[in-house]
């Protein structure tokens, strides 16, 4: 397989792809942060699946890092990412600058995500949904692709990503790639980086803690959310931010009478990385 074709700026890509769309050809673009992993890859795998045509995208958004985030320290591979790309066939790597992509520092229009932008990450960290929404509309509206992947892990990401897709009639499918796991559990993260041998152990009461609300699943959600946090307390190096179980359908956190399918979703930070996990259940 030929290397990607490196693509840096805006006019550079949409260039590439003009004559490509214009004989017929179908695109599909896998937004990331960089610092690829095997969950990346199966997105990867799955857009060569749906398009004649794959574009990834290299961008640690300022837009969505705070004050006290993980900017400047984000890990940043681009020439590790490459040759995990090189035997996928992947025709473009779109990788611009912030300057490319926010002319004079920022941008004073910004896509928002509504109420349910400001709960769990949201709430956790302010402004953060605002900035993932406006780089992902900004990447549709260079890319054109038909088809973009988006992760299951990033449970709120995607939920936010589909309604934007949907209220502002962005004709793109949201391809939905499911949560890519190590063999003990741990779902895959470009921040399991930053976790030392005794952190990494300690990170796999996430995954544990879902396992265990998932098999207390039909006894309430008081005993769902006991069992699952009874996992995450007995682990003294993970620090919890949030445990909540939601309705898929409006992402709010289900009431104590609430029966069907639903989503555990857990926030903790664990040594210097902050980590998210989930998945569903089904409430009876």
């Amino acid at each position: 397989m030929s290397s990607p074709v490196v693509v840096e700026t805006i006019t550079g890509i949409r260039s590439e792809l003009e004559a490509l769309r214009a004989s017929g050809k179908t695109v599909a673009l896998v937004p990331t942060l960089g610092a690829l992993h095997d969950g990346h890859l199966a997105h990867v795998t799955r857009a060569r699946e749906l398009a004649d045509v794959v574009v990834v995208s290299i961008f640690v958004n300022p837009l969505q890092f705070g004050a006290d985030e993980d900017l400047d320290k984000y890990p940043r591979d681009l020439d590790g990412d490459l040759a995990k790309l090189q035997p996928f066939g992947v025709e473009y790597v779109f990788v611009p600058t912030a300057a490319e992509m926010y002319p004079g520092g920022g941008t004073q229009v910004k896509v928002t995500g509504g109420p349910v932008a400001s709960l769990l990450e949201g709430r956790s960290r302010p402004g953060h949904f605002d900035g993932v929404l406006t780089v992902v509309a900004k990447l549709l509206q260079i890319v054109q692709p038909q088809h973009v992947t988006f992760g299951q892990k990033d449970a709120q990401q995607l939920f936010l990503v589909q309604r934007m897709v949907r209220d502002l009639n962005i004709p793109v499918n949201v391809e939905v790639i499911e949560t890519v796991r190590e063999a003990d559990g741990l779902a895959l993260s470009s921040r399991n980086r930053y976790l030392g041998p005794n952190e990494r152990t300690a990170a796999r009461a996430l995954s544990r803690a879902i396992e265990a609300a998932q098999s207390a699943s039909d006894r309430g959600i008081d005993t769902v959310l006991a069992a699952a946090q009874s996992v995450l307390m007995d682990e003294k190096l993970v620090t919890l931010d949030y445990l909540k179980v939601v309705d898929p359908k409006t992402f709010l956190p289900v009431d104590d009478g609430y029966r069907g399918p639903a989503r555990v979703l857990i926030a903790a930070k664990v040594g210097p990385a902050r980590l998210i996990d989930t998945d569903s259940l089904y409430l009876n």
